[in-house]
Protein backbone atom coordinates (compact mmCIF):
# COMPACT_ATOMS: atom_id res chain seq x y z
CA UNK A 1 0.00 0.00 0.00
CA UNK A 2 1.12 3.65 -1.04
CA UNK A 3 1.68 5.69 2.07
CA UNK A 4 -0.63 8.91 2.01
CA UNK A 5 0.39 11.46 -0.21
CA UNK A 6 0.72 15.50 0.75
CA UNK A 7 -1.84 17.18 -1.18
CA UNK A 8 -0.46 18.74 -4.32
CA UNK A 9 1.95 22.20 -3.94
CA UNK A 10 0.57 25.80 -4.31
CA UNK A 11 3.24 25.85 -7.13
CA UNK A 12 1.87 22.51 -8.26
CA UNK A 13 -1.94 23.84 -8.52
CA UNK A 14 -0.55 26.53 -10.63
CA UNK A 15 1.20 24.99 -13.01
CA UNK A 16 -1.21 21.89 -13.42
CA UNK A 17 -3.73 25.27 -13.88
CA UNK A 18 -1.59 26.77 -16.38
CA UNK A 19 -0.91 23.29 -18.33
CA UNK A 20 -4.64 22.38 -18.04
CA UNK A 21 -5.53 26.08 -19.16
CA UNK A 22 -2.83 26.10 -22.60
CA UNK A 23 -4.33 22.77 -23.98
CA UNK A 24 -7.73 24.31 -23.24
CA UNK A 25 -7.05 27.38 -25.27
CA UNK A 26 -5.91 25.04 -28.16
CA UNK A 27 -9.32 23.45 -27.81
CA UNK A 28 -10.81 26.39 -27.42
CA UNK A 29 -9.14 28.03 -30.99
CA UNK A 30 -9.72 24.86 -32.56
CA UNK A 31 -13.19 24.53 -31.88
CA UNK A 32 -13.43 28.64 -32.52
CA UNK A 33 -11.95 27.25 -35.96
CA UNK A 34 -14.68 24.58 -36.31
CA UNK A 35 -17.54 27.02 -35.62
CA UNK A 36 -16.61 29.24 -38.09
CA UNK A 37 -16.36 26.29 -40.94
CA UNK A 38 -19.43 25.60 -39.50
CA UNK A 39 -21.25 28.71 -39.59
CA UNK A 40 -19.88 29.24 -43.24
CA UNK A 41 -20.75 26.25 -44.82
CA UNK A 42 -24.27 25.79 -43.16
CA UNK A 43 -24.88 29.24 -41.60
CA UNK A 44 -27.40 30.12 -39.16
CA UNK A 45 -30.99 28.40 -40.39
CA UNK A 46 -32.99 25.28 -39.43
CA UNK A 47 -30.41 22.46 -40.81
CA UNK A 48 -27.90 23.83 -38.52
CA UNK A 49 -30.70 24.45 -35.64
CA UNK A 50 -31.82 20.45 -36.08
CA UNK A 51 -27.67 19.57 -36.00
CA UNK A 52 -27.23 21.50 -32.92
CA UNK A 53 -30.17 20.01 -31.37
CA UNK A 54 -29.06 16.51 -32.32
CA UNK A 55 -25.64 17.33 -30.79
CA UNK A 56 -26.55 19.43 -27.81
CA UNK A 57 -28.52 16.26 -26.15
CA UNK A 58 -25.85 14.05 -26.01
CA UNK A 59 -23.56 16.43 -25.56
CA UNK A 60 -25.66 17.92 -22.38
CA UNK A 61 -25.77 14.41 -20.89
CA UNK A 62 -21.83 13.92 -21.45
CA UNK A 63 -20.93 17.50 -19.37
CA UNK A 64 -23.99 15.84 -17.25
CA UNK A 65 -22.55 12.39 -16.65
CA UNK A 66 -19.03 12.53 -17.52
CA UNK A 67 -18.08 16.16 -16.86
CA UNK A 68 -20.92 16.51 -14.39
CA UNK A 69 -21.92 13.71 -11.86
CA UNK A 70 -19.63 11.28 -12.68
CA UNK A 71 -16.41 13.39 -12.43
CA UNK A 72 -17.82 15.17 -8.77
CA UNK A 73 -18.81 11.36 -7.30
CA UNK A 74 -15.37 9.79 -8.91
CA UNK A 75 -12.24 11.70 -7.80
CA UNK A 76 -12.95 12.43 -4.41
CA UNK A 77 -13.45 8.21 -3.79
CA UNK A 78 -10.77 7.94 -6.29
CA UNK A 79 -8.30 9.96 -4.41
CA UNK A 80 -9.51 8.05 -0.82
CA UNK A 81 -8.55 4.91 -2.51
CA UNK A 82 -5.13 6.47 -3.59
CA UNK A 83 -4.31 7.99 -0.36
CA UNK A 84 -5.35 5.40 2.10
CA UNK A 85 -5.20 1.99 -0.07
CA UNK A 86 -2.72 2.13 -2.74
CA UNK A 87 -2.23 1.70 -6.50
CA UNK A 88 -3.64 -1.94 -6.48
CA UNK A 89 -6.81 -0.95 -5.13
CA UNK A 90 -7.31 2.10 -7.25
CA UNK A 91 -6.48 -0.65 -10.33
CA UNK A 92 -9.50 -2.97 -9.12
CA UNK A 93 -12.21 0.55 -8.31
CA UNK A 94 -11.07 1.48 -11.97
CA UNK A 95 -11.83 -1.85 -13.77
CA UNK A 96 -15.16 -1.63 -11.73
CA UNK A 97 -16.47 1.43 -12.39
CA UNK A 98 -15.23 1.13 -16.17
CA UNK A 99 -17.24 -1.73 -16.19
CA UNK A 100 -20.43 -0.63 -15.02
CA UNK A 101 -20.08 2.50 -16.69
CA UNK A 102 -20.01 1.03 -19.99
CA UNK A 103 -22.84 -1.39 -19.31
CA UNK A 104 -25.45 1.73 -18.08
CA UNK A 105 -24.12 4.19 -20.34
CA UNK A 106 -24.43 2.01 -23.25
CA UNK A 107 -27.39 0.61 -22.75
CA UNK A 108 -28.98 3.90 -22.66
CA UNK A 109 -27.51 4.44 -26.02
CA UNK A 110 -29.19 1.67 -27.56
CA UNK A 111 -32.59 2.70 -26.38
CA UNK A 112 -31.90 6.50 -27.49
CA UNK A 113 -31.19 5.24 -30.43
CA UNK A 114 -34.57 3.41 -30.88
CA UNK A 115 -36.22 6.31 -29.36
CA UNK A 116 -34.79 9.10 -30.87
CA UNK A 117 -38.33 10.48 -32.66
CA UNK A 118 -39.83 10.33 -28.94
CA UNK A 119 -36.69 12.31 -27.44
CA UNK A 120 -36.91 14.86 -30.11
CA UNK A 121 -40.46 15.39 -29.09
CA UNK A 122 -39.03 16.22 -25.79
CA UNK A 123 -36.30 18.00 -26.03
CA UNK A 124 -36.93 19.75 -29.24
CA UNK A 125 -41.33 20.24 -29.25
CA UNK A 126 -40.81 23.15 -31.34
CA UNK A 127 -40.32 20.24 -34.14
CA UNK A 128 -43.45 18.32 -33.49
CA UNK A 129 -45.08 20.95 -36.33
CA UNK A 130 -41.99 20.49 -38.84
CA UNK A 131 -41.80 17.03 -40.00
CA UNK A 132 -38.45 17.95 -42.12
CA UNK A 133 -36.56 19.26 -39.36
CA UNK A 134 -37.94 16.96 -36.54
CA UNK A 135 -37.01 13.75 -39.14
CA UNK A 136 -33.49 15.18 -39.22
CA UNK A 137 -32.78 15.86 -35.99
CA UNK A 138 -34.35 12.39 -34.87
CA UNK A 139 -31.89 10.17 -37.76
CA UNK A 140 -28.76 12.80 -37.01
CA UNK A 141 -29.33 11.54 -32.82
CA UNK A 142 -29.30 7.91 -33.78
CA UNK A 143 -25.95 9.09 -34.82
CA UNK A 144 -24.32 11.21 -32.01
CA UNK A 145 -26.15 9.57 -28.89
CA UNK A 146 -23.51 6.94 -29.01
CA UNK A 147 -20.96 9.72 -28.17
CA UNK A 148 -22.05 9.70 -24.48
CA UNK A 149 -20.24 6.09 -23.66
CA UNK A 150 -17.68 6.96 -25.44
CA UNK A 151 -16.80 10.31 -24.27
CA UNK A 152 -17.88 8.93 -20.44
CA UNK A 153 -15.15 6.33 -20.71
CA UNK A 154 -12.91 8.95 -22.09
CA UNK A 155 -13.55 11.45 -18.39
CA UNK A 156 -12.82 8.27 -16.58
CA UNK A 157 -9.64 8.35 -18.44
CA UNK A 158 -8.69 11.40 -18.14
CA UNK A 159 -10.20 11.87 -14.48
CA UNK A 160 -7.52 8.60 -12.90
CA UNK A 161 -4.45 11.11 -15.46
CA UNK A 162 -5.62 13.84 -13.49
CA UNK A 163 -4.97 12.20 -10.56
CA UNK A 164 -1.53 10.85 -11.31
CA UNK A 165 -0.46 14.36 -12.73
CA UNK A 166 -1.14 13.70 -16.35
CA UNK A 167 -3.28 17.10 -16.66
CA UNK A 168 -2.11 18.28 -20.15
CA UNK A 169 -3.15 14.39 -21.76
CA UNK A 170 -6.82 15.21 -20.87
CA UNK A 171 -6.76 18.81 -21.73
CA UNK A 172 -5.57 17.90 -25.38
CA UNK A 173 -7.92 15.17 -25.88
CA UNK A 174 -10.71 18.25 -26.95
CA UNK A 175 -8.49 19.35 -29.49
CA UNK A 176 -8.90 15.40 -31.00
CA UNK A 177 -12.78 16.28 -31.54
CA UNK A 178 -12.53 19.97 -33.30
CA UNK A 179 -9.99 18.25 -35.46
CA UNK A 180 -12.30 15.23 -36.37
CA UNK A 181 -15.39 18.15 -36.66
CA UNK A 182 -13.35 20.02 -38.92
CA UNK A 183 -12.07 17.46 -40.98
CA UNK A 184 -15.28 16.14 -41.38
CA UNK A 185 -17.12 18.92 -42.17
CA UNK A 186 -14.36 19.59 -45.46
CA UNK A 187 -14.42 16.46 -47.10
CA UNK A 188 -17.41 14.15 -45.69
CA UNK A 189 -19.97 16.73 -45.65
CA UNK A 190 -19.64 17.56 -49.39
CA UNK A 191 -20.05 13.66 -50.23
CA UNK A 192 -23.81 13.10 -48.20
CA UNK A 193 -26.77 13.59 -50.23
CA UNK A 194 -27.85 16.05 -47.47
CA UNK A 195 -24.28 17.44 -46.45
CA UNK A 196 -25.36 18.66 -42.86
CA UNK A 197 -25.38 14.79 -42.00
CA UNK A 198 -21.65 14.44 -41.70
CA UNK A 199 -21.31 16.89 -38.73
CA UNK A 200 -23.39 13.86 -36.78
CA UNK A 201 -20.79 11.28 -38.69
CA UNK A 202 -18.27 13.63 -37.56
CA UNK A 203 -19.53 13.32 -33.70
CA UNK A 204 -19.49 9.31 -33.41
CA UNK A 205 -15.76 9.34 -34.94
CA UNK A 206 -14.68 11.56 -32.96
CA UNK A 207 -15.60 9.67 -29.82
CA UNK A 208 -13.60 6.90 -30.66
CA UNK A 209 -10.64 9.15 -31.70
CA UNK A 210 -10.76 10.75 -28.43
CA UNK A 211 -11.28 7.17 -25.99
CA UNK A 212 -8.56 5.66 -28.19
CA UNK A 213 -6.01 8.54 -27.60
CA UNK A 214 -5.77 7.77 -24.18
CA UNK A 215 -5.35 4.43 -23.76
CA UNK A 216 -1.61 4.52 -24.12
CA UNK A 217 -1.38 6.79 -21.46
CA UNK A 218 -3.65 4.81 -19.12
CA UNK A 219 -1.46 2.01 -19.85
CA UNK A 220 2.16 3.72 -18.89
CA UNK A 221 0.62 3.91 -15.44
CA UNK A 222 -0.44 0.90 -15.08
CA UNK A 223 -3.99 1.74 -15.28
CA UNK A 224 -5.94 0.45 -18.43
CA UNK A 225 -9.50 -0.82 -17.53
CA UNK A 226 -10.15 -4.29 -17.85
CA UNK A 227 -13.55 -5.55 -17.65
CA UNK A 228 -14.83 -6.67 -13.90
CA UNK A 229 -18.26 -6.15 -13.66
CA UNK A 230 -19.32 -5.97 -9.39
CA UNK A 231 -22.43 -4.32 -8.27
CA UNK A 232 -21.80 -4.71 -5.07
CA UNK A 233 -18.38 -3.42 -4.53
CA UNK A 234 -17.89 -0.83 -1.95
CA UNK A 235 -16.61 1.53 -4.05
CA UNK A 236 -18.50 1.27 -6.99
CA UNK A 237 -21.85 1.46 -4.40
CA UNK A 238 -20.70 4.72 -3.42
CA UNK A 239 -19.95 6.43 -6.31
CA UNK A 240 -23.05 5.54 -7.96
CA UNK A 241 -24.69 6.88 -5.02
CA UNK A 242 -22.81 10.02 -5.03
CA UNK A 243 -23.30 10.50 -8.73
CA UNK A 244 -27.54 10.30 -8.39
CA UNK A 245 -27.95 13.41 -6.34
CA UNK A 246 -24.91 15.09 -8.35
CA UNK A 247 -26.88 14.88 -11.74
CA UNK A 248 -28.43 18.29 -10.50
CA UNK A 249 -25.22 20.08 -8.72
CA UNK A 250 -22.68 21.15 -10.80
CA UNK A 251 -24.15 20.65 -14.63
CA UNK A 252 -27.58 22.90 -13.52
CA UNK A 253 -25.85 25.56 -15.77
CA UNK A 254 -25.85 22.74 -18.77
CA UNK A 255 -29.49 21.42 -17.58
CA UNK A 256 -30.57 25.93 -17.49
CA UNK A 257 -29.12 25.52 -21.43
CA UNK A 258 -30.71 22.69 -22.28
CA UNK A 259 -34.02 24.43 -21.30
CA UNK A 260 -33.15 27.03 -23.37
CA UNK A 261 -32.49 25.27 -26.34
CA UNK A 262 -35.96 23.60 -25.80
CA UNK A 263 -37.71 27.12 -25.40
CA UNK A 264 -35.82 28.52 -28.72
CA UNK A 265 -37.42 25.49 -30.88
CA UNK A 266 -40.51 27.42 -30.47
CA UNK A 267 -38.97 30.80 -31.69
CA UNK A 268 -38.10 32.04 -35.43
CA UNK A 269 -35.82 29.65 -37.26
CA UNK A 270 -32.12 30.18 -36.51
CA UNK A 271 -33.04 31.20 -32.26
CA UNK A 272 -30.82 28.16 -31.36
CA UNK A 273 -27.96 28.59 -33.64
CA UNK A 274 -28.10 32.42 -32.18
CA UNK A 275 -28.00 30.88 -28.96
CA UNK A 276 -25.32 28.40 -29.56
CA UNK A 277 -23.12 31.15 -31.08
CA UNK A 278 -23.33 33.32 -27.69
CA UNK A 279 -22.62 30.19 -25.50
CA UNK A 280 -19.52 29.24 -27.57
CA UNK A 281 -17.76 32.38 -26.93
CA UNK A 282 -18.54 32.57 -23.12
CA UNK A 283 -17.25 28.86 -23.10
CA UNK A 284 -13.91 30.54 -24.11
CA UNK A 285 -13.24 32.20 -20.99
CA UNK A 286 -14.97 29.47 -18.63
CA UNK A 287 -12.93 26.73 -20.30
CA UNK A 288 -9.98 28.44 -20.17
CA UNK A 289 -9.69 29.22 -16.42
CA UNK A 290 -13.18 27.99 -14.94
CA UNK A 291 -13.04 24.76 -15.66
CA UNK A 292 -9.70 24.47 -16.08
CA UNK A 293 -9.36 25.86 -12.61
CA UNK A 294 -11.77 23.52 -11.25
CA UNK A 295 -10.48 20.03 -12.40
CA UNK A 296 -7.09 20.91 -10.57
CA UNK A 297 -8.18 21.94 -7.22
CA UNK A 298 -11.15 18.89 -6.97
CA UNK A 299 -8.20 16.02 -6.93
CA UNK A 300 -6.33 18.44 -4.16
CA UNK A 301 -9.44 19.47 -2.00
CA UNK A 302 -9.80 15.66 -2.32
CA UNK A 303 -6.43 15.25 -0.77
CA UNK A 304 -7.07 17.48 1.53
CA UNK A 305 -9.90 16.32 3.23
CA UNK A 306 -8.96 12.39 3.19
CA UNK A 307 -6.14 14.12 5.29
CA UNK A 308 -8.57 16.49 7.16
CA UNK A 309 -6.41 19.64 6.81
CA UNK A 310 -8.85 21.98 7.00
CA UNK A 311 -7.13 25.10 6.77
CA UNK A 312 -5.17 23.94 3.79
CA UNK A 313 -8.58 23.04 1.98
CA UNK A 314 -10.05 26.32 3.01
CA UNK A 315 -6.69 28.06 1.65
CA UNK A 316 -6.96 25.97 -1.79
CA UNK A 317 -10.84 27.71 -1.84
CA UNK A 318 -9.77 30.59 -1.76
CA UNK A 319 -6.92 30.73 -4.41
CA UNK A 320 -9.46 29.93 -6.90
CA UNK A 321 -11.90 32.71 -6.29
CA UNK A 322 -8.98 34.91 -6.61
CA UNK A 323 -8.17 33.17 -9.99
CA UNK A 324 -11.58 32.94 -10.92
CA UNK A 325 -12.35 36.84 -10.02
CA UNK A 326 -9.11 38.09 -11.72
CA UNK A 327 -10.28 36.68 -14.87
CA UNK A 328 -14.22 36.11 -14.96
CA UNK A 329 -15.46 40.24 -13.95
CA UNK A 330 -12.84 41.69 -17.43
CA UNK A 331 -13.60 38.50 -19.32
CA UNK A 332 -17.76 39.71 -19.18
CA UNK A 333 -17.16 43.08 -19.57
CA UNK A 334 -14.98 42.84 -22.81
CA UNK A 335 -17.46 40.57 -24.24
CA UNK A 336 -20.01 42.51 -23.48
CA UNK A 337 -18.17 46.08 -24.97
CA UNK A 338 -16.79 43.62 -28.18
CA UNK A 339 -19.78 41.36 -28.57
CA UNK A 340 -20.99 42.61 -31.96
CA UNK A 341 -17.22 43.37 -33.92
CA UNK A 342 -16.30 40.14 -32.45
CA UNK A 343 -18.70 38.14 -33.60
CA UNK A 344 -18.82 39.79 -37.05
CA UNK A 345 -15.08 39.58 -37.38
CA UNK A 346 -14.71 35.65 -36.75
CA UNK A 347 -18.47 34.64 -38.56
CA UNK A 348 -19.53 37.30 -41.38
CA UNK A 349 -18.73 35.32 -44.06
CA UNK A 350 -20.25 32.65 -46.33
CA UNK A 351 -24.18 31.81 -45.17
CA UNK A 352 -23.80 33.64 -41.88
CA UNK A 353 -25.43 36.66 -42.51
CA UNK A 354 -25.23 40.63 -40.74
CA UNK A 355 -28.46 39.62 -39.12
CA UNK A 356 -27.47 36.70 -37.56
CA UNK A 357 -24.18 38.74 -36.09
CA UNK A 358 -26.71 40.95 -34.53
CA UNK A 359 -29.03 38.60 -33.32
CA UNK A 360 -25.81 36.72 -31.88
CA UNK A 361 -24.59 39.40 -30.93
CA UNK A 362 -27.56 40.67 -28.41
CA UNK A 363 -27.43 36.79 -26.76
CA UNK A 364 -23.87 37.51 -26.44
CA UNK A 365 -24.11 40.53 -24.33
CA UNK A 366 -26.74 38.67 -21.86
CA UNK A 367 -25.20 35.55 -21.24
CA UNK A 368 -21.34 36.99 -20.90
CA UNK A 369 -22.82 39.43 -18.19
CA UNK A 370 -22.90 35.45 -16.30
CA UNK A 371 -19.15 34.44 -16.70
CA UNK A 372 -18.20 35.12 -13.34
CA UNK A 373 -21.48 33.30 -11.89
CA UNK A 374 -20.39 30.11 -14.13
CA UNK A 375 -16.75 30.31 -12.91
CA UNK A 376 -17.96 30.60 -9.50
CA UNK A 377 -20.18 27.36 -9.87
CA UNK A 378 -17.11 25.51 -11.25
CA UNK A 379 -14.85 26.23 -8.09
CA UNK A 380 -17.41 26.21 -5.13
CA UNK A 381 -19.44 23.04 -6.00
CA UNK A 382 -15.81 20.74 -5.45
CA UNK A 383 -16.11 22.45 -2.21
CA UNK A 384 -18.87 20.25 -1.50
CA UNK A 385 -18.00 17.50 -3.75
CA UNK A 386 -14.73 17.01 -2.24
CA UNK A 387 -16.37 16.64 1.11
CA UNK A 388 -18.58 13.54 -0.55
CA UNK A 389 -21.63 15.90 0.45
CA UNK A 390 -23.30 15.49 -3.17
CA UNK A 391 -27.06 16.15 -1.60
CA UNK A 392 -26.38 20.15 -0.86
CA UNK A 393 -25.93 21.42 -4.60
CA UNK A 394 -28.36 19.06 -5.54
CA UNK A 395 -31.38 21.44 -3.28
CA UNK A 396 -29.22 24.53 -4.75
CA UNK A 397 -29.41 23.54 -8.03
CA UNK A 398 -32.71 22.34 -8.44
CA UNK A 399 -33.68 25.81 -7.14
CA UNK A 400 -31.85 27.48 -9.25
CA UNK A 401 -33.60 25.59 -12.30
CA UNK A 402 -36.82 26.52 -11.02
CA UNK A 403 -35.73 30.02 -10.90
CA UNK A 404 -34.34 29.40 -14.16
CA UNK A 405 -37.38 28.31 -15.68
CA UNK A 406 -39.24 30.83 -14.47
CA UNK A 407 -37.00 33.91 -15.43
CA UNK A 408 -37.23 32.61 -19.13
CA UNK A 409 -40.79 32.14 -18.89
CA UNK A 410 -41.14 36.22 -17.63
CA UNK A 411 -38.40 36.73 -19.96
CA UNK A 412 -38.83 35.21 -23.57
CA UNK A 413 -42.09 37.02 -24.27
CA UNK A 414 -40.63 40.24 -24.61
CA UNK A 415 -37.09 39.65 -25.30
CA UNK A 416 -37.14 36.33 -26.75
CA UNK A 417 -34.25 34.64 -27.34
CA UNK A 418 -32.10 37.55 -25.26
CA UNK A 419 -35.01 36.69 -22.68
CA UNK A 420 -33.58 32.83 -22.14
CA UNK A 421 -30.08 34.04 -22.30
CA UNK A 422 -30.75 37.01 -19.66
CA UNK A 423 -32.02 34.09 -17.28
CA UNK A 424 -29.23 31.84 -17.42
CA UNK A 425 -27.24 34.39 -16.26
CA UNK A 426 -29.72 35.61 -13.24
CA UNK A 427 -30.13 31.92 -12.33
CA UNK A 428 -26.66 31.14 -12.60
CA UNK A 429 -25.98 33.92 -10.30
CA UNK A 430 -28.63 32.51 -7.39
CA UNK A 431 -27.04 29.31 -7.97
CA UNK A 432 -22.97 30.40 -7.16
CA UNK A 433 -24.61 32.93 -4.20
CA UNK A 434 -26.42 29.47 -2.95
CA UNK A 435 -23.36 27.63 -2.80
CA UNK A 436 -21.29 30.34 -1.32
CA UNK A 437 -23.71 30.82 1.44
CA UNK A 438 -23.82 27.40 2.39
CA UNK A 439 -20.20 26.55 2.49
CA UNK A 440 -19.97 29.82 4.47
CA UNK A 441 -22.78 28.88 6.99
CA UNK A 442 -20.89 25.20 7.74
CA UNK A 443 -17.62 26.96 8.54
CA UNK A 444 -16.13 25.38 5.36
CA UNK A 445 -14.76 28.48 3.59
CA UNK A 446 -15.45 32.00 4.38
CA UNK A 447 -14.23 35.36 2.52
CA UNK A 448 -11.11 36.80 4.46
CA UNK A 449 -10.81 41.02 4.63
CA UNK A 450 -8.82 40.96 2.46
CA UNK A 451 -11.18 40.82 -0.07
CA UNK A 452 -12.53 44.05 -0.11
CA UNK A 453 -9.48 45.38 -0.68
CA UNK A 454 -8.69 43.10 -3.32
CA UNK A 455 -12.26 43.82 -4.89
CA UNK A 456 -11.76 47.96 -4.91
CA UNK A 457 -8.58 46.59 -6.94
CA UNK A 458 -10.18 44.55 -9.28
CA UNK A 459 -13.00 47.02 -9.99
CA UNK A 460 -10.79 50.17 -10.76
CA UNK A 461 -8.57 47.73 -12.70
CA UNK A 462 -11.72 46.89 -14.86
CA UNK A 463 -13.25 50.22 -15.29
CA UNK A 464 -10.15 51.12 -16.83
CA UNK A 465 -10.15 48.79 -18.90
CA UNK A 466 -13.56 49.29 -20.03
CA UNK A 467 -13.20 52.76 -20.44
CA UNK A 468 -9.92 52.03 -22.52
CA UNK A 469 -12.10 49.69 -24.91
CA UNK A 470 -14.79 51.84 -25.55
CA UNK A 471 -12.35 55.11 -26.16
CA UNK A 472 -10.94 53.14 -28.96
CA UNK A 473 -13.94 51.71 -30.47
CA UNK A 474 -15.45 54.80 -30.71
CA UNK A 475 -12.30 56.47 -32.69
CA UNK A 476 -12.61 52.90 -34.79
CA UNK A 477 -16.14 53.46 -35.56
CA UNK A 478 -14.85 56.76 -37.76
CA UNK A 479 -11.73 55.38 -39.43
CA UNK A 480 -11.65 53.02 -42.45
CA UNK A 481 -11.12 50.03 -40.25
CA UNK A 482 -14.91 49.52 -39.73
CA UNK A 483 -17.34 49.06 -41.84
CA UNK A 484 -21.29 48.87 -41.88
CA UNK A 485 -21.65 45.26 -40.72
CA UNK A 486 -19.57 46.00 -37.49
CA UNK A 487 -17.04 43.97 -39.30
CA UNK A 488 -12.98 44.53 -38.06
CA UNK A 489 -9.55 43.06 -39.47
CA UNK A 490 -8.74 40.30 -37.08
CA UNK A 491 -4.94 41.75 -36.56
CA UNK A 492 -7.27 45.10 -35.09
CA UNK A 493 -9.35 43.07 -32.99
CA UNK A 494 -6.66 40.86 -31.57
CA UNK A 495 -5.12 44.42 -30.46
CA UNK A 496 -7.78 45.72 -29.23
CA UNK A 497 -7.93 42.39 -26.68
CA UNK A 498 -4.46 42.61 -26.28
CA UNK A 499 -4.68 46.48 -25.26
CA UNK A 500 -7.56 45.88 -22.95
CA UNK A 501 -5.21 42.67 -21.21
CA UNK A 502 -2.63 45.59 -21.01
CA UNK A 503 -4.42 47.91 -19.68
CA UNK A 504 -5.93 45.32 -16.81
CA UNK A 505 -3.29 44.45 -15.10
CA UNK A 506 -1.30 47.58 -15.65
CA UNK A 507 -3.60 49.29 -13.13
CA UNK A 508 -3.49 46.09 -11.52
CA UNK A 509 -0.26 46.51 -10.53
CA UNK A 510 -0.84 50.35 -10.26
CA UNK A 511 -3.28 49.65 -7.34
CA UNK A 512 -0.86 47.80 -5.69
CA UNK A 513 -1.75 43.75 -6.49
CA UNK A 514 1.15 41.81 -7.35
CA UNK A 515 1.63 38.10 -8.42
CA UNK A 516 2.61 37.21 -4.80
CA UNK A 517 -1.07 37.95 -3.11
CA UNK A 518 -2.22 35.42 -5.69
CA UNK A 519 -0.45 32.54 -4.40
CA UNK A 520 -1.97 30.00 -1.77
CA UNK A 521 0.15 29.59 0.90
CA UNK A 522 0.60 26.53 2.87
CA UNK A 523 -0.32 27.80 6.30
CA UNK A 524 -3.76 27.76 7.41
CA UNK A 525 -6.38 30.29 5.62
CA UNK A 526 -6.38 33.47 8.32
CA UNK A 527 -2.20 33.18 7.93
CA UNK A 528 -2.39 33.04 4.10
CA UNK A 529 -5.18 35.62 4.00
CA UNK A 530 -3.55 38.32 6.25
CA UNK A 531 -0.35 38.59 4.18
CA UNK A 532 -1.95 39.13 0.93
CA UNK A 533 -1.80 42.87 0.71
CA UNK A 534 1.09 43.82 2.95
CA UNK A 535 3.01 45.49 0.15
Amino acid sequence: MNHPTSAPAPRRLWRSTLVLSSMTMLSRIAGLVRDMIYLDLFGANALMDAFLVAFRIPNFLRRLFAEGAFAQAFVPVLAEYKVQRGDAAVRELIDKVASALTLILGGLALLAMVASPWIIDVFAPGYMHDPVRHHLASSMLRLTFPYLPLISLTALSGAVLNSYDRFWVAGFTPVLLNISMIAVAVWLCPLMQVPITGLAWGVLIAGFVQLLFQMPFLGRIGMTPRWHLDWQDEGVRRILTLMIPALFGVSVSQINLLLDTILATFLPAGSVSWLYTAERMTELPLGLIGIAVATVILPSLSHRHAEADHDAFAATLDWALKVVVMVGVPASLAMQVLAEPLLATLFLHGHFTIRAVHMSAQALQALSGGILAFMLIKVLAPGYYARQDTRTPVRIGITAMVANMAFNLVLVWHFRHVGLAMASTLSAFLNAGLLYRGLHQRQVYRLRNHWRRLLVQFGAANFAMVLGLEFVLHHLASSFWWSHSWRICLPVLLGLIVMGIAIYFAVLLGVGVRPAHLVMKRKNADESSGTLNKS
